[in-house]
Protein backbone atom coordinates (compact mmCIF):
# COMPACT_ATOMS: atom_id res chain seq x y z
CA UNK A 1 0.00 0.00 0.00
CA UNK A 2 3.09 1.99 0.71
CA UNK A 3 4.27 1.69 -2.26
CA UNK A 4 1.30 2.12 -4.94
CA UNK A 5 0.56 5.59 -2.48
CA UNK A 6 4.21 6.80 -3.13
CA UNK A 7 3.80 5.85 -7.11
CA UNK A 8 0.88 7.59 -7.38
CA UNK A 9 2.45 11.29 -5.14
CA UNK A 10 5.41 10.80 -7.52
CA UNK A 11 3.29 11.58 -10.85
CA UNK A 12 3.63 14.37 -12.23
CA UNK A 13 0.99 16.46 -14.90
CA UNK A 14 3.70 15.51 -17.78
CA UNK A 15 4.22 11.48 -16.45
CA UNK A 16 0.41 10.95 -16.29
CA UNK A 17 0.13 10.79 -19.84
CA UNK A 18 3.05 8.41 -20.15
CA UNK A 19 1.31 6.27 -17.53
CA UNK A 20 -1.72 6.46 -19.53
CA UNK A 21 -0.56 4.90 -22.74
CA UNK A 22 1.54 2.22 -20.82
CA UNK A 23 -1.41 1.43 -19.43
CA UNK A 24 -3.61 1.12 -22.61
CA UNK A 25 -0.37 -0.70 -24.27
CA UNK A 26 -0.81 -3.56 -21.58
CA UNK A 27 -4.83 -3.65 -21.78
CA UNK A 28 -3.92 -4.43 -25.29
CA UNK A 29 -1.89 -6.85 -25.30
CA UNK A 30 -4.10 -8.69 -22.67
CA UNK A 31 -6.93 -8.84 -25.14
CA UNK A 32 -4.98 -9.60 -28.43
CA UNK A 33 -4.04 -13.10 -25.79
CA UNK A 34 -7.95 -13.09 -25.04
CA UNK A 35 -9.13 -13.11 -28.54
CA UNK A 36 -7.16 -16.38 -29.55
CA UNK A 37 -9.39 -18.15 -27.28
CA UNK A 38 -13.17 -18.23 -28.00
CA UNK A 39 -15.87 -20.41 -27.07
CA UNK A 40 -12.90 -23.27 -25.29
CA UNK A 41 -11.20 -23.50 -28.48
CA UNK A 42 -7.98 -22.21 -29.54
CA UNK A 43 -8.03 -19.88 -32.76
CA UNK A 44 -4.65 -20.92 -34.52
CA UNK A 45 -2.70 -18.27 -37.28
CA UNK A 46 -3.13 -20.36 -40.37
CA UNK A 47 -0.04 -18.73 -41.75
CA UNK A 48 2.04 -20.04 -39.04
CA UNK A 49 1.97 -23.74 -39.63
CA UNK A 50 1.78 -24.27 -43.20
CA UNK A 51 4.16 -27.21 -43.35
CA UNK A 52 2.77 -30.64 -42.17
CA UNK A 53 6.63 -31.64 -41.25
CA UNK A 54 9.70 -29.31 -40.58
CA UNK A 55 12.99 -29.43 -39.13
CA UNK A 56 12.07 -27.43 -35.75
CA UNK A 57 13.92 -24.20 -36.56
CA UNK A 58 11.77 -21.50 -34.91
CA UNK A 59 10.24 -21.82 -31.56
CA UNK A 60 6.87 -20.57 -30.78
CA UNK A 61 6.70 -16.92 -30.03
CA UNK A 62 2.85 -17.11 -28.62
CA UNK A 63 1.16 -17.57 -25.27
CA UNK A 64 -0.46 -20.37 -24.15
CA UNK A 65 -2.27 -21.71 -20.57
CA UNK A 66 -0.16 -23.49 -17.96
CA UNK A 67 -2.90 -26.58 -18.81
CA UNK A 68 -2.30 -26.34 -22.77
CA UNK A 69 1.68 -26.43 -21.50
CA UNK A 70 1.34 -29.85 -19.44
CA UNK A 71 -0.83 -31.53 -21.70
CA UNK A 72 0.67 -31.06 -25.25
CA UNK A 73 4.30 -32.31 -23.51
CA UNK A 74 2.52 -35.79 -21.79
CA UNK A 75 0.65 -35.98 -25.49
CA UNK A 76 3.53 -36.08 -26.91
CA UNK A 77 6.08 -37.82 -24.54
CA UNK A 78 3.34 -40.52 -24.54
CA UNK A 79 3.97 -41.03 -28.66
CA UNK A 80 7.96 -41.18 -28.05
CA UNK A 81 7.71 -43.96 -25.35
CA UNK A 82 5.36 -45.89 -27.81
CA UNK A 83 8.56 -45.42 -30.16
CA UNK A 84 10.39 -46.83 -27.63
CA UNK A 85 8.52 -49.87 -26.83
CA UNK A 86 8.09 -50.37 -30.68
CA UNK A 87 11.83 -49.91 -31.48
CA UNK A 88 12.82 -52.68 -29.05
CA UNK A 89 9.94 -55.70 -29.31
CA UNK A 90 10.60 -55.15 -33.74
CA UNK A 91 14.15 -53.86 -33.72
CA UNK A 92 13.57 -54.87 -38.13
CA UNK A 93 10.56 -53.06 -37.81
CA UNK A 94 7.92 -54.67 -39.83
CA UNK A 95 4.20 -54.64 -40.27
CA UNK A 96 3.60 -55.15 -36.31
CA UNK A 97 5.52 -52.08 -35.44
CA UNK A 98 4.16 -49.98 -37.61
CA UNK A 99 0.45 -51.31 -36.41
CA UNK A 100 1.65 -50.24 -32.92
CA UNK A 101 2.81 -46.44 -33.50
CA UNK A 102 0.08 -46.22 -36.37
CA UNK A 103 -2.58 -45.61 -33.17
CA UNK A 104 -0.55 -43.06 -31.12
CA UNK A 105 0.73 -41.26 -33.68
CA UNK A 106 -3.28 -40.95 -35.20
CA UNK A 107 -3.91 -40.18 -31.78
CA UNK A 108 -1.62 -36.81 -31.36
CA UNK A 109 -2.22 -35.62 -35.05
CA UNK A 110 -5.58 -36.99 -36.27
CA UNK A 111 -6.52 -39.68 -38.32
CA UNK A 112 -6.71 -37.78 -41.64
CA UNK A 113 -3.11 -37.93 -43.55
CA UNK A 114 -2.56 -34.32 -43.02
CA UNK A 115 -3.02 -32.89 -39.57
CA UNK A 116 -5.19 -30.12 -38.88
CA UNK A 117 -3.71 -26.26 -38.13
CA UNK A 118 -4.54 -27.10 -34.39
CA UNK A 119 -2.52 -30.43 -34.29
CA UNK A 120 0.21 -28.81 -36.28
CA UNK A 121 0.53 -25.96 -33.30
CA UNK A 122 0.46 -28.92 -30.98
CA UNK A 123 3.53 -30.75 -33.02
CA UNK A 124 4.95 -27.40 -33.18
CA UNK A 125 4.67 -26.35 -29.23
CA UNK A 126 5.30 -29.83 -27.67
CA UNK A 127 8.37 -30.55 -29.42
CA UNK A 128 10.33 -27.44 -27.90
CA UNK A 129 8.37 -28.10 -24.47
CA UNK A 130 10.08 -31.77 -24.58
CA UNK A 131 13.70 -30.24 -25.42
CA UNK A 132 13.40 -27.94 -22.51
CA UNK A 133 12.69 -30.67 -20.39
CA UNK A 134 15.66 -33.34 -21.57
CA UNK A 135 18.32 -30.92 -22.68
CA UNK A 136 19.44 -31.15 -18.93
CA UNK A 137 21.72 -34.37 -18.93
CA UNK A 138 23.63 -36.20 -21.67
CA UNK A 139 21.37 -39.80 -21.32
CA UNK A 140 17.72 -37.38 -21.54
CA UNK A 141 19.43 -35.48 -24.80
CA UNK A 142 20.40 -39.21 -26.24
CA UNK A 143 16.53 -40.65 -25.40
CA UNK A 144 14.52 -37.96 -26.82
CA UNK A 145 17.06 -37.13 -29.85
CA UNK A 146 16.51 -41.22 -30.91
CA UNK A 147 12.81 -41.32 -30.65
CA UNK A 148 12.17 -38.17 -31.49
CA UNK A 149 14.08 -38.92 -34.74
CA UNK A 150 12.28 -42.26 -35.00
CA UNK A 151 8.76 -40.11 -34.73
CA UNK A 152 10.16 -38.21 -37.75
CA UNK A 153 11.23 -40.55 -39.74
CA UNK A 154 7.84 -42.43 -39.49
CA UNK A 155 6.09 -39.68 -40.69
CA UNK A 156 8.31 -38.42 -43.42
CA UNK A 157 8.07 -41.95 -45.12
CA UNK A 158 4.22 -42.27 -44.45
CA UNK A 159 2.97 -38.82 -45.71
CA UNK A 160 5.85 -36.90 -47.52
CA UNK A 161 7.26 -36.81 -51.13
CA UNK A 162 10.61 -35.93 -51.06
CA UNK A 163 10.59 -33.47 -53.28
CA UNK A 164 8.16 -31.57 -51.74
CA UNK A 165 9.82 -31.92 -48.24
CA UNK A 166 13.14 -31.07 -49.47
CA UNK A 167 11.97 -27.57 -51.19
CA UNK A 168 9.92 -26.34 -48.79
CA UNK A 169 12.46 -26.65 -45.86
CA UNK A 170 15.33 -24.97 -48.36
CA UNK A 171 17.16 -28.33 -48.54
CA UNK A 172 19.22 -27.74 -51.51
CA UNK A 173 20.33 -30.77 -53.76
CA UNK A 174 21.26 -30.89 -56.92
CA UNK A 175 19.19 -33.62 -58.59
CA UNK A 176 21.19 -35.61 -61.20
CA UNK A 177 20.37 -34.49 -65.13
CA UNK A 178 19.20 -36.97 -67.70
CA UNK A 179 22.56 -36.37 -69.47
CA UNK A 180 24.58 -37.71 -66.05
CA UNK A 181 22.20 -40.78 -65.50
CA UNK A 182 22.86 -41.30 -69.47
CA UNK A 183 26.49 -41.56 -69.00
CA UNK A 184 26.30 -43.32 -65.05
CA UNK A 185 23.80 -45.74 -66.56
CA UNK A 186 26.60 -48.75 -65.55
CA UNK A 187 27.63 -47.47 -62.54
CA UNK A 188 24.04 -46.53 -60.92
CA UNK A 189 22.46 -49.85 -62.18
CA UNK A 190 23.19 -51.80 -58.59
CA UNK A 191 22.26 -49.10 -56.87
CA UNK A 192 18.69 -49.20 -57.59
CA UNK A 193 15.98 -49.26 -54.78
CA UNK A 194 13.93 -51.53 -56.66
CA UNK A 195 13.76 -53.19 -60.49
CA UNK A 196 13.55 -50.35 -62.72
CA UNK A 197 15.55 -48.85 -65.23
CA UNK A 198 17.64 -45.38 -63.90
CA UNK A 199 16.29 -43.62 -66.65
CA UNK A 200 12.90 -44.19 -64.75
CA UNK A 201 14.60 -43.10 -61.38
CA UNK A 202 15.48 -39.74 -59.97
CA UNK A 203 18.98 -39.08 -58.42
CA UNK A 204 20.39 -36.84 -55.70
CA UNK A 205 24.08 -35.73 -56.19
CA UNK A 206 25.15 -35.04 -52.41
CA UNK A 207 28.27 -34.82 -50.41
CA UNK A 208 29.10 -38.11 -49.31
CA UNK A 209 29.73 -36.86 -45.25
CA UNK A 210 25.85 -36.12 -45.53
CA UNK A 211 25.39 -40.14 -47.10
CA UNK A 212 27.54 -41.86 -43.96
CA UNK A 213 24.45 -44.43 -43.39
CA UNK A 214 23.59 -45.25 -46.82
CA UNK A 215 27.82 -45.94 -47.22
CA UNK A 216 27.98 -47.91 -44.57
CA UNK A 217 25.34 -50.38 -45.87
CA UNK A 218 27.02 -50.03 -49.41
CA UNK A 219 23.65 -48.37 -50.81
CA UNK A 220 25.26 -46.01 -52.70
CA UNK A 221 27.71 -45.22 -55.31
CA UNK A 222 30.29 -42.77 -54.81
CA UNK A 223 32.27 -40.87 -56.90
CA UNK A 224 34.62 -37.57 -56.36
CA UNK A 225 33.23 -36.78 -53.01
CA UNK A 226 29.56 -37.12 -53.73
CA UNK A 227 27.52 -39.94 -53.15
CA UNK A 228 24.37 -40.05 -55.96
CA UNK A 229 21.62 -41.21 -53.83
CA UNK A 230 18.41 -42.64 -55.12
CA UNK A 231 15.54 -40.77 -53.92
CA UNK A 232 13.58 -43.70 -51.98
CA UNK A 233 16.51 -43.43 -50.09
CA UNK A 234 16.98 -39.46 -49.57
CA UNK A 235 14.75 -40.21 -46.26
CA UNK A 236 17.95 -41.62 -44.33
CA UNK A 237 19.89 -38.09 -45.51
CA UNK A 238 17.17 -35.94 -44.48
CA UNK A 239 17.03 -38.00 -41.21
CA UNK A 240 20.71 -37.42 -40.76
CA UNK A 241 20.03 -33.39 -41.48
CA UNK A 242 17.34 -33.83 -38.38
CA UNK A 243 19.51 -35.29 -36.13
CA UNK A 244 22.55 -33.35 -36.63
CA UNK A 245 20.61 -30.19 -36.25
CA UNK A 246 18.15 -31.46 -33.07
CA UNK A 247 21.75 -32.39 -31.41
CA UNK A 248 22.92 -28.85 -31.97
CA UNK A 249 19.34 -27.22 -30.75
CA UNK A 250 19.26 -29.48 -27.54
CA UNK A 251 23.22 -29.17 -26.60
CA UNK A 252 22.16 -24.58 -26.94
CA UNK A 253 18.91 -25.26 -24.78
CA UNK A 254 21.00 -26.49 -22.30
CA UNK A 255 23.06 -23.58 -21.97
CA UNK A 256 20.02 -21.72 -21.48
CA UNK A 257 18.81 -23.59 -18.40
CA UNK A 258 19.99 -21.06 -15.81
CA UNK A 259 17.59 -18.72 -16.76
CA UNK A 260 14.52 -21.03 -16.54
CA UNK A 261 15.82 -21.33 -12.83
CA UNK A 262 13.70 -17.86 -12.04
CA UNK A 263 10.04 -19.32 -12.97
CA UNK A 264 8.80 -21.52 -10.68
CA UNK A 265 5.77 -22.04 -12.25
CA UNK A 266 7.67 -24.33 -15.30
CA UNK A 267 10.80 -25.50 -13.54
CA UNK A 268 9.08 -28.79 -11.47
CA UNK A 269 6.90 -29.23 -14.06
CA UNK A 270 9.96 -29.42 -16.97
CA UNK A 271 11.79 -31.76 -14.17
CA UNK A 272 9.29 -34.11 -13.75
CA UNK A 273 8.30 -34.87 -17.37
CA UNK A 274 10.92 -37.61 -17.41
CA UNK A 275 9.92 -39.65 -14.57
CA UNK A 276 5.97 -38.75 -14.78
CA UNK A 277 3.93 -41.89 -15.01
CA UNK A 278 1.45 -41.13 -17.71
CA UNK A 279 -0.62 -44.59 -17.69
CA UNK A 280 -4.73 -44.74 -15.89
CA UNK A 281 -4.50 -43.83 -12.22
CA UNK A 282 -5.78 -47.54 -10.35
CA UNK A 283 -6.48 -45.51 -6.97
CA UNK A 284 -9.65 -47.66 -6.80
CA UNK A 285 -10.23 -51.07 -8.16
CA UNK A 286 -10.47 -51.51 -11.74
CA UNK A 287 -11.52 -54.79 -12.79
CA UNK A 288 -15.24 -54.45 -10.81
CA UNK A 289 -14.16 -57.87 -9.06
CA UNK A 290 -13.82 -57.36 -5.16
CA UNK A 291 -10.89 -59.81 -4.36
CA UNK A 292 -11.26 -61.74 -1.09
CA UNK A 293 -8.01 -62.54 1.05
CA UNK A 294 -8.30 -66.02 1.09
CA UNK A 295 -8.20 -65.85 -2.88
CA UNK A 296 -4.65 -63.64 -2.66
CA UNK A 297 -2.43 -66.66 -2.65
CA UNK A 298 -4.11 -67.69 -5.69
CA UNK A 299 -4.22 -64.80 -8.21
CA UNK A 300 -0.70 -64.30 -6.96
CA UNK A 301 0.66 -67.78 -8.87
CA UNK A 302 -2.19 -66.75 -11.46
CA UNK A 303 -1.89 -62.92 -12.37
CA UNK A 304 0.27 -61.02 -10.25
CA UNK A 305 3.33 -59.15 -11.86
CA UNK A 306 7.18 -60.73 -10.80
CA UNK A 307 7.26 -58.13 -8.06
CA UNK A 308 4.07 -58.40 -6.13
CA UNK A 309 4.15 -62.10 -6.63
CA UNK A 310 8.09 -61.80 -5.26
CA UNK A 311 5.89 -59.56 -2.04
CA UNK A 312 3.72 -62.53 -1.82
CA UNK A 313 5.84 -65.45 -2.11
CA UNK A 314 8.13 -62.95 1.01
CA UNK A 315 4.85 -62.55 3.24
CA UNK A 316 3.65 -66.56 3.06
CA UNK A 317 7.61 -67.73 3.94
CA UNK A 318 8.01 -65.13 6.08
CA UNK A 319 4.63 -64.18 7.92
CA UNK A 320 6.29 -60.18 7.80
CA UNK A 321 7.81 -57.17 5.20
CA UNK A 322 9.28 -54.23 5.75
CA UNK A 323 7.87 -50.55 5.06
CA UNK A 324 8.09 -50.24 1.99
CA UNK A 325 7.40 -53.82 0.69
CA UNK A 326 3.96 -53.08 3.66
CA UNK A 327 3.61 -50.04 1.45
CA UNK A 328 4.39 -51.37 -2.07
CA UNK A 329 2.28 -54.43 -1.96
CA UNK A 330 -0.73 -52.76 0.41
CA UNK A 331 -0.97 -50.20 -2.76
CA UNK A 332 -1.34 -52.91 -4.85
CA UNK A 333 -3.81 -54.98 -2.91
CA UNK A 334 -6.14 -51.77 -2.78
CA UNK A 335 -5.99 -50.99 -6.72
CA UNK A 336 -7.20 -54.62 -7.40
CA UNK A 337 -10.04 -54.16 -4.97
CA UNK A 338 -9.06 -55.53 -1.37
CA UNK A 339 -11.17 -53.51 0.77
CA UNK A 340 -10.21 -51.42 3.78
CA UNK A 341 -11.56 -54.22 6.18
CA UNK A 342 -10.45 -57.16 3.97
CA UNK A 343 -6.62 -55.71 4.22
CA UNK A 344 -6.68 -55.51 7.96
CA UNK A 345 -8.18 -58.99 7.81
CA UNK A 346 -5.60 -60.24 5.44
CA UNK A 347 -1.94 -58.63 7.14
CA UNK A 348 -3.56 -58.85 10.72
CA UNK A 349 -3.62 -62.79 9.43
CA UNK A 350 -0.16 -62.82 7.84
CA UNK A 351 1.50 -61.15 10.71
CA UNK A 352 -0.37 -62.71 13.54
CA UNK A 353 1.67 -66.22 12.97
CA UNK A 354 4.65 -64.24 14.53
CA UNK A 355 3.16 -61.88 16.71
CA UNK A 356 -0.31 -60.95 19.30
CA UNK A 357 -2.56 -59.59 17.78
CA UNK A 358 -2.05 -56.58 20.16
CA UNK A 359 0.96 -55.99 18.54
CA UNK A 360 -0.09 -55.86 15.26
CA UNK A 361 -3.21 -53.40 16.03
CA UNK A 362 -1.00 -50.83 17.53
CA UNK A 363 2.25 -51.20 15.16
CA UNK A 364 0.69 -51.87 12.05
CA UNK A 365 -2.91 -51.29 11.62
CA UNK A 366 -2.41 -47.55 11.39
CA UNK A 367 -0.30 -47.43 8.10
CA UNK A 368 -2.80 -49.87 6.59
CA UNK A 369 -5.74 -47.11 7.55
CA UNK A 370 -3.49 -44.43 6.31
CA UNK A 371 -3.24 -45.85 2.76
CA UNK A 372 -7.14 -45.85 2.37
CA UNK A 373 -7.63 -42.44 3.39
CA UNK A 374 -8.54 -42.69 6.97
CA UNK A 375 -6.06 -41.44 8.97
CA UNK A 376 -3.46 -38.83 8.52
CA UNK A 377 -3.86 -36.72 5.81
CA UNK A 378 -6.69 -38.47 4.63
CA UNK A 379 -5.23 -38.68 0.75
CA UNK A 380 -6.57 -41.71 -1.14
CA UNK A 381 -3.19 -42.75 -2.15
CA UNK A 382 -2.99 -44.85 -5.62
CA UNK A 383 -0.47 -47.99 -6.36
CA UNK A 384 2.78 -47.30 -7.44
CA UNK A 385 3.47 -47.42 -10.96
CA UNK A 386 6.68 -49.34 -12.84
CA UNK A 387 8.84 -45.78 -12.92
CA UNK A 388 8.23 -45.00 -9.20
CA UNK A 389 8.72 -48.77 -8.02
CA UNK A 390 12.09 -48.73 -10.48
CA UNK A 391 13.48 -45.16 -9.60
CA UNK A 392 12.80 -45.00 -6.11
CA UNK A 393 13.58 -46.96 -2.62
CA UNK A 394 16.22 -49.79 -4.18
CA UNK A 395 15.58 -52.62 -1.40
CA UNK A 396 18.58 -53.43 1.07
CA UNK A 397 19.58 -56.70 2.89
CA UNK A 398 16.14 -58.29 4.39
CA UNK A 399 14.00 -56.24 1.90
CA UNK A 400 11.70 -57.64 -0.29
CA UNK A 401 9.95 -54.40 -2.45
CA UNK A 402 11.41 -53.02 -5.78
CA UNK A 403 11.53 -54.28 -9.24
CA UNK A 404 13.03 -57.43 -9.42
CA UNK A 405 14.04 -57.15 -13.50
CA UNK A 406 15.69 -54.21 -12.18
CA UNK A 407 17.16 -54.71 -8.62
CA UNK A 408 17.62 -58.87 -8.27
CA UNK A 409 21.31 -59.65 -9.19
CA UNK A 410 20.99 -61.87 -12.36
CA UNK A 411 21.38 -65.59 -10.29
CA UNK A 412 18.38 -64.40 -8.53
CA UNK A 413 16.36 -63.34 -11.53
CA UNK A 414 17.38 -66.73 -12.95
CA UNK A 415 16.09 -68.80 -10.16
CA UNK A 416 12.99 -67.05 -9.72
CA UNK A 417 12.01 -67.51 -13.66
CA UNK A 418 13.05 -70.81 -13.52
CA UNK A 419 10.82 -71.70 -10.34
CA UNK A 420 7.68 -69.81 -12.75
CA UNK A 421 8.83 -72.25 -15.00
CA UNK A 422 9.74 -69.74 -17.62
CA UNK A 423 11.37 -71.59 -20.80
CA UNK A 424 14.80 -71.75 -21.05
CA UNK A 425 14.42 -69.72 -24.09
CA UNK A 426 12.28 -67.05 -22.52
CA UNK A 427 15.16 -66.54 -19.67
CA UNK A 428 17.32 -65.60 -22.23
CA UNK A 429 15.42 -63.05 -23.53
CA UNK A 430 14.69 -61.46 -20.46
CA UNK A 431 18.41 -61.56 -19.53
CA UNK A 432 18.89 -59.97 -22.84
CA UNK A 433 16.68 -57.21 -21.84
CA UNK A 434 17.73 -56.65 -18.19
CA UNK A 435 21.12 -56.42 -19.46
CA UNK A 436 19.81 -53.65 -22.19
CA UNK A 437 17.88 -51.93 -18.92
CA UNK A 438 14.88 -52.43 -20.72
CA UNK A 439 12.94 -53.66 -17.13
CA UNK A 440 10.09 -53.08 -18.19
CA UNK A 441 9.99 -54.73 -21.30
CA UNK A 442 11.40 -57.78 -19.65
CA UNK A 443 7.73 -57.47 -17.72
CA UNK A 444 5.97 -57.75 -20.79
CA UNK A 445 8.14 -60.81 -21.82
CA UNK A 446 7.46 -62.21 -18.71
CA UNK A 447 3.54 -61.71 -19.39
CA UNK A 448 4.05 -63.09 -22.57
CA UNK A 449 5.40 -66.28 -21.63
CA UNK A 450 3.38 -66.83 -18.48
CA UNK A 451 -0.15 -65.94 -19.28
CA UNK A 452 0.64 -67.76 -23.00
CA UNK A 453 -0.85 -64.56 -24.98
CA UNK A 454 1.14 -61.48 -26.75
CA UNK A 455 0.66 -58.19 -25.00
CA UNK A 456 -1.01 -55.45 -27.24
CA UNK A 457 -0.17 -53.12 -24.46
CA UNK A 458 2.89 -50.71 -23.28
CA UNK A 459 3.33 -52.40 -19.34
CA UNK A 460 3.60 -49.22 -17.68
CA UNK A 461 2.08 -50.43 -14.30
CA UNK A 462 1.76 -53.80 -11.87
CA UNK A 463 -1.94 -53.15 -11.93
CA UNK A 464 -2.07 -53.20 -15.47
CA UNK A 465 -0.74 -56.29 -15.52
CA UNK A 466 -2.97 -57.78 -13.15
CA UNK A 467 -6.02 -56.34 -15.00
CA UNK A 468 -4.57 -57.42 -18.31
CA UNK A 469 -3.89 -61.19 -17.10
CA UNK A 470 -7.81 -61.03 -15.67
CA UNK A 471 -9.16 -59.88 -18.67
CA UNK A 472 -7.44 -63.10 -20.37
CA UNK A 473 -8.25 -65.73 -17.80
CA UNK A 474 -12.12 -64.01 -18.42
CA UNK A 475 -11.80 -64.49 -22.01
CA UNK A 476 -10.10 -68.17 -21.66
CA UNK A 477 -13.18 -69.29 -18.81
CA UNK A 478 -16.39 -67.92 -21.16
CA UNK A 479 -14.84 -69.81 -24.21
CA UNK A 480 -14.76 -73.19 -21.90
CA UNK A 481 -18.17 -72.18 -20.50
CA UNK A 482 -19.59 -71.74 -24.37
CA UNK A 483 -17.80 -74.59 -25.51
CA UNK A 484 -19.27 -76.54 -23.11
CA UNK A 485 -15.66 -77.99 -21.37
CA UNK A 486 -13.78 -78.38 -18.31
CA UNK A 487 -11.79 -75.59 -16.92
CA UNK A 488 -7.71 -76.76 -16.41
CA UNK A 489 -7.89 -76.76 -12.64
CA UNK A 490 -10.42 -79.26 -13.03
CA UNK A 491 -7.56 -81.75 -14.26
CA UNK A 492 -4.65 -81.12 -11.76
CA UNK A 493 -3.23 -84.62 -12.86
CA UNK A 494 -2.94 -84.01 -16.59
CA UNK A 495 -1.81 -80.40 -15.59
CA UNK A 496 1.29 -81.50 -13.17
CA UNK A 497 2.41 -84.33 -15.86
CA UNK A 498 2.82 -81.33 -18.52
CA UNK A 499 4.75 -79.19 -15.66
CA UNK A 500 7.06 -81.09 -14.49
CA UNK A 501 7.98 -83.21 -17.37
CA UNK A 502 10.05 -81.03 -18.89
CA UNK A 503 14.00 -80.86 -17.78
CA UNK A 504 16.73 -78.01 -17.93
CA UNK A 505 20.60 -78.06 -16.78
CA UNK A 506 21.28 -75.89 -14.16
CA UNK A 507 24.81 -75.03 -15.64
CA UNK A 508 23.23 -73.49 -18.43
CA UNK A 509 22.01 -71.29 -16.29
CA UNK A 510 24.89 -70.28 -14.16
CA UNK A 511 22.84 -71.75 -11.26
CA UNK A 512 24.25 -74.13 -8.66
CA UNK A 513 23.47 -77.76 -9.60
CA UNK A 514 20.87 -78.36 -6.30
CA UNK A 515 18.58 -76.03 -5.65
CA UNK A 516 17.63 -75.60 -1.76
CA UNK A 517 14.23 -75.01 -0.64
CA UNK A 518 13.70 -74.41 3.32
CA UNK A 519 10.24 -75.05 3.18
CA UNK A 520 7.80 -76.67 0.37
CA UNK A 521 3.64 -76.45 0.94
CA UNK A 522 1.98 -78.98 -1.46
CA UNK A 523 -1.37 -79.55 -2.21
CA UNK A 524 -2.28 -82.29 -4.96
CA UNK A 525 -4.97 -84.25 -5.64
CA UNK A 526 -4.20 -87.75 -4.00
CA UNK A 527 -4.80 -88.89 -8.00
CA UNK A 528 -1.78 -86.83 -9.03
CA UNK A 529 0.97 -88.51 -6.75
CA UNK A 530 1.57 -91.68 -9.28
CA UNK A 531 2.81 -88.82 -11.57
CA UNK A 532 5.60 -87.14 -9.74
CA UNK A 533 8.74 -88.25 -9.79
CA UNK A 534 10.14 -90.09 -6.35
CA UNK A 535 13.30 -87.94 -6.39
CA UNK A 536 11.33 -84.85 -5.73
CA UNK A 537 11.14 -86.15 -2.03
CA UNK A 538 14.38 -87.13 -1.87
CA UNK A 539 15.16 -84.50 0.67
CA UNK A 540 11.56 -84.03 2.49
CA UNK A 541 11.38 -84.87 6.03
CA UNK A 542 8.37 -86.60 7.24
CA UNK A 543 6.46 -84.19 8.19
CA UNK A 544 2.85 -83.94 7.26
CA UNK A 545 3.09 -80.02 7.34
CA UNK A 546 5.63 -79.93 4.82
Amino acid sequence: KKEIKKEKNSFAAGDTHTHFMEQVKRTRRKQKVATQRWGGETVVDASKYTRQLQFYDLPPTEDISLEEFEEFAVERLKVLKCFETAKIRWPKRGPDYDDYVQDAVRKFLGKTQFAKQTELRKDHISHFILRLAYCRSEDLRRWFLTHECDFFRYRLELNHDVSTFLKENNLHYDQVSEEDKVTLRKELAPFMFKEGSVDSAAFFKIPFEEALELLKHRRVFLDAGFAYVQKQDMIATIVGQFRARLSADLTMTSKSLPTLEEDDRLLPMLSNLSKQYLGQEYGTRVTGDTVNPADIPQLAEESFPLCMRSLQDALSREHHLRHFGRLQYGLFLKGIGLSLEDALAFWRNEFGRVMATDKFDKQYAYNIRYNYGKEGKRINYTPYSCVKIIMSNSPGPGDHHGCPFRHFDAEGLRAKLLAHRVSLGGIHEIMQLVANQHYQIACTRYFELTQGAPADFALQHPNQYYEESRKLRKAEKDKEDEAGGVAVKDAPSHRLKQDVEPSYNPALLGLPAVIKVDKVKMEVEDTAFDEVPDEMFADFQDDDDE
